[in-house]
């Protein structure tokens, strides 16, 4: 069984997540005997069993991928949606039902809703995605299963040797953008006196929004403190495993492949109150509204003050984990047959 995969958007033109996500899951689907390679769009000669596409393919590729006798999975990153509130997406489902009916049919293909209904299998982050995909998109929920991002071994604390937490310091590891709110985070840092490191880059250091975060860190006495980013895996783990307390006060988000680490890690949480962190944190993580300042700066202190009483994530999936679920998922759709109840996330 060979297992493409493809992505419409080159890594060198934009960092994040979504990368870190696509290659971990191709090097632990590789480390436990998946045949994985890129899909080489200029080669008409490869072949494939399933191609694992992330992102929202138009319904033509998924037609023409069947038709050639390849399954396609897809991942889609609901990031917006899953951020709006309630009556937002209700407005989104409206615009979308009026845009089907009175909109030319080029116009809504190229907006690839129909690849809802026309993929083989869907792989959802967490319970809320897959709420999303068959709530808004129609998607059918025998075809949506839940697979949460894994977490790399070096993570996850070693039982035998104690984690003494002297770091000065939360940790904060983001792309330094506007969704992340970094800049907001230093702020209300500043104004709560907690003092904060963040780690991470931009996507350009051109970035207004960066060059005012560089000012607020210059500023601020030693309170935020800016490493930039943290290549090395190892340093990065002994990093979350060090910090009191972990932060991300994102706008939006999916499943964040930080949260995730610093989880396993055993690091203390402080998240956005949206509906990712709920349905994957749970009771285990501490939440705060995305809201002003002096209301982000209160919660922060709050936070920081209660650190010793603070809830303790439950430990993730490891990566290996993850492939296996997905292994499972593609030979499901190799023999004809998907689970129709889905992957359990609580199982791996």
């Amino acid at each position: 069984m060979k297992i493409l995969f493809d992505h419409p958007l080159p890594f060198a033109l934009a960092h994040g997540g979504f990368q870190t996500q696509i290659e971990q899951t191709k090097a632990a689907l590789q480390g436990i005997g998946v045949e994985v390679e890129w899909l080489r769009w200029w080669d008409s000669a490869q072949t494939g069993d399933i191609i694992h596409y992330f992102g929202r393919p138009l319904s033509g590729y998924v037609k023409f991928a069947q038709q050639k006798g390849m399954g396609v999975v897809v991942s889609e990153l609901l990031t917006g949606p899953g951020s709006r509130p309630a009556h937002l997406r209700r407005a989104q489902k409206l615009i979308m039902r009026i845009a089907k009916a009175v909109l030319p049919n080029e116009f809504t293909l190229k907006l690839a809703w129909d690849t809802y209904q026309t993929a083989d299998a869907f792989v959802a982050l967490t319970t809320w995605e897959k709420q999303l995909m068959t709530e808004l998109f129609d998607a059918d929920p025998a075809r949506v299963q839940v697979i949460p991002n894994g977490v790399e071994g070096v993570f996850f604390s070693d039982p035998d040797r104690p984690i003494i937490r002297n770091g000065t310091h939360l940790v904060c590891t983001a792309t330094i953008t506007e969704r992340k709110r970094v800049v907001e985070l230093a702020r209300a840092a500043v104004i709560a006196k907690v003092p904060v490191q963040i780690i991470g880059k931009p996507y350009s250091e051109a970035d207004p929004y960066y060059r005012e975060f560089l000012n607020i860190a210059d500023g601020s006495a030693g309170i935020v403190q800016y490493k930039g980013p943290v290549p090395d895996r190892e340093q990065l783990a002994e990093i979350y495993q060090r910090a009191p307390g972990f932060v991300l006060l994102s706008a939006m988000e999916s499943l964040s492949l930080s949260a995730l680490e610093a989880a396993a890690s055993g690091c203390p949480l402080l998240l956005s109150d949206l509906p990712w962190a709920r349905a994957s944190f749970g009771s285990g993580a501490s939440y705060v509204a995305v809201t002003g300042t002096t209301a982000t700066a209160d919660a922060l202190h709050l936070f920081h003050s209660s650190l010793p009483q603070a809830p303790k994530p439950a430990l993730p999936a490891s990566w290996i984990k993850v492939a296996e679920a997905l292994r499972a998922l593609y030979a499901a759709l190799r023999s004809g047959r998907i689970p129709p109840t889905g992957v359990n996330p609580g199982s791996i």
